[in-house]
């Protein structure tokens, strides 16, 4: 059973960064891993999502050029490095793990097994 626990979520202001934290435990290698948000009154979207162990990484076209996602595999841990955040990324943000198959989309969330409690991220205009 793999545990996901997010951290790094807060209050910034339009154009600040925040670096989110997900530490994952109970064998969760040769797992995708994403970043995923939910606004209020909206449905869960992918942010980004990446191979443990592997280089590729996707990314939802709002969030490119200013949202890295990356993995530090002697800490079980993935970040979400989000700069130049603007009002609209303002969401609970969760991290997800799963086995995907070739050719599905990353960043599609019905695709992943298991999921973090969330952390939340707002962003003052």
């Amino acid at each position: 059973q793999v545990q996901l626990v997010e951290s790094g979520g807060g209050s910034v202001q339009a154009g600040g960064s925040l670096r989110l934290s997900c530490v994952a435990s109970g064998g969760y290698r040769h797992y995708f891993m994403g970043w995923f948000r939910q606004a209020p009154g909206k449905e869960r979207e992918g942010v980004a999502a990446i191979v443990t162990g592997g280089d590729g990484a996707g990314y939802a076209d709002s969030v490119k050029g200013r949202f890295t996602i990356s993995q530090d595999n002697a800490k079980n841990t993935i970040y979400l490095q989000m700069n130049s955040l603007k009002p609209e990324d303002t969401a609970m943000y969760y991290c997800a793990a799963g086995t995907l198959a070739n050719g599905v989309d990353v960043l599609e969330p019905r695709h992943y097994t298991y999921w973090g409690q969330g952390t939340r991220v707002t962003v003052s205009s």
